[in-house]
């Protein structure tokens, strides 16, 4: 049974997900966090905590369920009511794991005890973003002033312009104040530069896997071999745009078609999925692109898309058109 799986992929997109008679898994939202003292970075990220009380059936689940496996809510509902039995007669002997989302055990009690487990990030924000330790700036400790570095004869002291004691009368907190913003500087500049080289790591290895996928589609789609020759009779008002936009689009590509009858196969289902579908600019060769959105930011494609290969673990690449 792939309950557990199908918790986990909610995890990213839902604060709440119910399992109907057992319980609700619930996520809390931390911001990013620095020790300047220690060193460590912290990404925002989102913390899994676990409510018994919450046992009324939501719908996120058994919805997510039923479109999966391809049933009916009423069978899913049925499924996640037997899994729940399993899962109550296990925790009486041992205990019950979630993997990526934590344990669960009886205490003396009898009641639940939950222990999340901190390997993964569920917030999809943060993708690619890890914690890590930089070794603090040691503080610079300024040299007293000695008195016996300065020999001078009673006659030139008073020609002097200032004396040892007139310079000892000077605030020392403006030579703290110097190196505490010259501190400050020195981290925003790691941060934003750190930050930036992870971005520009992430977008050039999205690219070579958009490549390797884009290659692969085209040797399965010219690899045909002998077919017999069919006549097709397009309709005039087919749903099929020729994208004509004077501006950048940036398309989720979620297959490539020769035939405008399997791409409209492929359309429709992603619709009652739930994704904002639509073709995308068709290939040089003319095949037929359905993209599983399109959208006018870069940032909010790459967003689906690393959901799409890494979450839900689906091919799709990345087309800016």
């Amino acid at each position: 049974m792939l309950i557990k799986q199908y918790i986990k992929e909610l995890l990213y997109v839902h604060e709440c997900v119910t399992v109907p008679s057992f319980g609700a898994f619930l996520t809390q939202s931390n911001r990013a966090s620095v020790d300047y003292e220690l060193g460590n970075f912290e990404p925002p990220k989102k913390i899994i905590g676990f409510n018994i009380l919450l046992k009324n059936n939501d719908g996120i689940l058994a919805n997510h369920l039923a479109k999966k496996e391809q049933i009916s809510y009423e069978k899913a509902l049925k499924k996640i009511e037997k899994e729940v039995i399993v899962w109550k007669q296990r925790l009486n002997t041992q205990n019950l794991f979630f993997p990526g989302i934590g344990e669960m055990k009886l205490n003396y009690d009898k009641k639940i005890e939950f222990f999340p487990s901190r390997q993964i990030n569920f917030d999809s924000n943060s993708f690619g973003l890890k914690p890590f330790i930089r070794n603090p700036i040691k503080k610079i400790i300024p040299i007293s002033d000695n008195k016996n570095l300065f020999h001078m004869d009673n006659q030139t002291k008073d020609d002097l312009m200032f004396t040892p004691e007139e310079k000892k009368s000077k605030n020392p907190l403006l030579k703290y104040a110097a190196i505490a913003v010259l501190t400050i500087t020195l981290l925003g500049a790691s941060y934003y530069y750190g930050d930036r080289y992870m971005t520009e790591q992430k977008l050039e290895a999205t690219k070579i896997a958009q490549k390797k996928i884009k290659d692969n589609v085209l040797n399965a789609t010219f690899d045909l071999g002998t077919v017999s020759k069919i006549e097709l009779n397009f309709d005039s008002e087919s749903n099929y745009v020729e994208s004509s936009a004077s501006y950048n689009y940036y398309s989720i590509i979620a297959g490539s078609f020769r035939s405008i009858a399997n791409a409209e196969k492929k359309l429709t289902s992603l619709i009652e999925e739930g994704y904002n579908a639509e073709y995308s600019k068709s290939s040089p060769e003319g095949l037929y692109r359905v993209a599983y959105g399109r959208f006018e930011s870069k940032k909010e494609a790459l967003k689906l898309l690393n959901f799409i290969k890494y979450t839900l673990e689906e091919e799709a690449w990345y087309l800016e058109e």
